[in-house]
C-alpha cells in the first residue's frame, strides 16, 4: 500500500527536459562567420579531451537541432543531462562533457555581416 501523499515518479529520474540556453553576451563583438569558426574548432578538438566520440557526435547533433529533436538525440544516446541547457552532460559511464554556450546558441551581441 502506498502513501496517500505520494505521486508516481516520472521516468527514471535521469531524464531532464532540455531547453535553450539563457541569452548571453560574448566578451568581444563577433561576426556569424567567426562564431561558426569557433564552433568548428570546438567540435574538432572536443573528443581529444576525453569522453566517447559517439557521445560528442550526439551532443553536436543535439546542439545543432531544434529542441524536440535534440531531446530525442540525447535520450537515445544515453546522455545524462546535468544542466538543462546542455552545458554539462555525462555519459552512462560517468564521463563529463562540457559544452560552451557559443556552440549552443548565438550571443546577443553578434554582428550581422552585410
Amino acid at each position: 500500500m502506498g502513501c496517500a501523499g505520494s505521486t508516481p515518479a516520472k521516468g527514471d529520474g535521469n531524464v531532464k527536459k532540455i531547453r535553450k540556453p539563457k541569452p548571453w553576451k560574448h566578451p568581444q563583438l563577433i561576426t556569424k562567420s567567426q562564431l561558426v569558426q569557433m564552433r568548428e574548432e570546438f567540435w574538432d578538438t572536443a573528443p581529444h579531451y576525453g569522453g566517447r566520440e559517439e557521445i560528442w557526435d550526439a551532443l553536436r547533433a543535439a546542439a545543432e537541432a531544434d529542441l524536440t529533436l535534440a531531446q530525442a538525440i540525447v535520450d537515445s544516446a544515453g546522455v545524462i543531462v546535468q544542466s538543462a541547457d546542455l552545458t554539462v552532460c555525462y555519459d552512462e559511464r560517468g564521463a563529463k562533457y562540457e559544452l560552451p554556450k557559443y556552440v549552443l546558441s548565438e550571443p546577443t551581441n553578434l554582428i550581422r555581416e552585410s
